[in-house]
């Protein structure tokens, strides 16, 4: 399936509500390993710094991946796409700069789940932590640098 129909099906039905809680994830172009390198990974982690400092989401859990990045958010004063958006091309624009390269870096689109009020939102943020353990790159969560929740 091209990527622009692909990109297309994830805007379908998208809402964006202030104070909801949304599990992101975006995903790197061609699933690039860019931020297997940890100083790449902690330009991810400043640009979702920055997204709190602005007051645009209060940041509830992250993992930086290889890959991809996964964000739980409650989202404050702007609309979901916006958000994503900006803390993309925030990622892009220094990532660029840094590796001396050009073009874009992430998969058009992204994916997004608004997080039911009744659902353990602990157990989202362990699952979303625990992922460099199910990828089999750590042996312990603890072992992993790039992730944070504020229960944890």
């Amino acid at each position: 399936m091209p990527a622009s129909h692909h990109a297309h099906r994830l805007r379908t039905g998208r809402h964006s509500e202030s104070g909801q809680i949304y599990l992101l994830t975006v995903v790197v172009r061609n699933r690039q390993k860019v931020f297997a390198d940890f100083q790449q990974g902690r330009l991810v982690v400043d640009a979702l710094k920055k997204a709190q400092q602005e007051q645009f989401a209060d940041t509830l859990a992250w993992v930086v991946m290889p890959d991809h990045f996964h964000w739980l958010i409650e989202l404050q004063n702007i609309q979901l796409s916006a958000l994503v958006a900006r803390t993309k091309s925030r990622i892009t624009v220094t990532l660029n700069r840094s590796m001396k390269r050009q073009g874009p870096l992430w998969q058009p689109g992204y994916h997004d789940r608004a997080i039911r009020k009744e659902e353990d939102l602990q157990a989202v943020a362990r699952y979303i932590v625990a992922n460099p353990l199910r990828a089999g790159l750590v042996k312990r969560v603890g072992d992993y640098p790039l992730w944070d929740a504020v229960w944890l």
